[in-house]
């Protein structure tokens, strides 16, 4: 069977469309027709080599279609299910998933490699083996995952929306709900208001933040912020910091959230200083992993019991909190269809890209359906 794809052969390159052969699913293993796909910052570290992956790679991991094949033993879903990818896989029994830690599942040792769980490959063309991003390549008409990757969804709910509840939106709000664990009354600052940051709002406000304080150069996502419940936004750091000061009387940050698009010593620093005691800076963007960008006052961090963790899929669990988002969703109580901004086909992928990198997207999707 063959699949379109849009492949990266090489870091510093663009999307390539090419077709591809696939392979039927095995034993757990299922074939998504795909819908709709988003265009996630992730998939633009990989392209620009700050992600240490396998090429040649089809790109994706932000995904959404519907069930066309199942392998032998697969029972969580059937033909012609609805179904919403996590880029975290989870098996469901391993130290991780067995305690609550879907997010960190031992199965997801090889989305940056690209494989299955078994280290073999399920895309090819001329004897070469294809990776597929996070174990999905979303950006194909034709996916062979495994079941691991997969959350059945309510077959009414649109999935060119429902998409963005595999990656930004979960990533997101958990940010903000559970691994910053706003609470009511707080003072939170987010600084980064893209696909990430701006559900960081969505889930600060579910979870009753007093303050939401928002930090973003590009004034299109500074308004957009507003839309969705920040109180304050700001063009740059410094000003924030002062407006904290004011707001709190002085005490400081309850928590700050970083989900800029390329992590930097800078933004790191701002937000430890903008936090007060026993207070906590919650690090979501990326960066290369040879650049070491959190420096900050020992002696601070101890006598004012300030916290810097790290959060994968905003220490969101795959399998509860994907049909949790949705429902939320589908109540009125999450906004998705306010989150794309633009909706391309699978040969403008390179334009959303770009329109990425120049601040014009809260979020794009590839729609297969164009």
């Amino acid at each position: 069977m063959k699949t379109r794809a849009a492949v990266l052969t090489a870091p510093h390159a663009p999307f390539e469309i090419m077709e591809l052969d696939i392979d039927d699913p095995g034993p757990g293993e299922v074939m998504l027709r795909m819908s709709a796909a988003g265009l996630c910052h992730s998939d633009l570290h990989m392209m620009d080599g700050d992600l240490s992956v396998r090429y040649p790679m089809v790109g994706g991991h932000e995904a959404a279609g519907i069930v066309e094949k199942v392998g032998p033993g697969v029972k969580k879903v059937a033909v012609g299910d609805h179904v919403v990818c996590s880029f975290t896989p989870s098996c469901g029994i391993c130290r991780y998933c067995s305690t609550g830690r879907q997010n960190l599942c031992d199965a997801g040792s090889t989305i940056l490699e690209g494989s299955m769980p078994d280290g073999t490959f399920r895309l090819h063309k001329d004897g070469t083996d294809y990776s597929a991003f996070c174990m999905l390549g979303a950006f194909s008409e034709f996916a062979t995952v495994s079941e691991y990757s997969v959350v059945k969804v309510d077959d009414w709910l649109p999935l060119d929306s429902a998409v963005l509840v595999g990656c930004g939106v979960p990533t997101g709000w958990g940010t903000a709900v559970n691994a910053g664990n706003v609470r009511p009354g707080d003072t939170t600052v987010i600084y980064g208001i893209g696909g990430l940051g701006v559900n960081a709002v969505q889930g600060a406000v579910h979870a009753g933040a007093k303050y939401i304080v928002c930090v973003d150069p590009v004034e299109f996502k500074r308004e957009t912020a507003l839309k969705f419940g920040a109180t304050h936004v700001f063009s740059n750091a410094e000003d924030a910091h002062a407006k904290v000061t004011e707001l709190t009387w002085g005490q400081g940050a309850d928590q700050a959230l970083v989900l800029i698009g390329t992590m930097d010593e800078e933004t790191i620093t701002a937000a430890f200083n903008v936090i007060g005691k026993g207070s906590t800076v919650v690090v979501t963007g990326v960066s290369n992993a040879a650049n070491l960008t959190v420096h900050v006052s020992g002696q601070e961090m101890v006598f004012m019991e300030k916290t810097i963790k790290g959060t994968l899929f905003g220490s969101s669990n795959p399998q509860y909190d994907i049909v949790r988002l949705l429902r939320l969703y589908d109540a009125g109580r999450l906004k998705l269809d306010e989150l794309i901004t633009t909706r391309y086909t699978l040969d403008e992928i390179n334009q959303g890209y770009q329109d990425l990198r120049d601040g014009k997207n809260i979020r794009g999707v590839i729609d297969f359906s164009l």
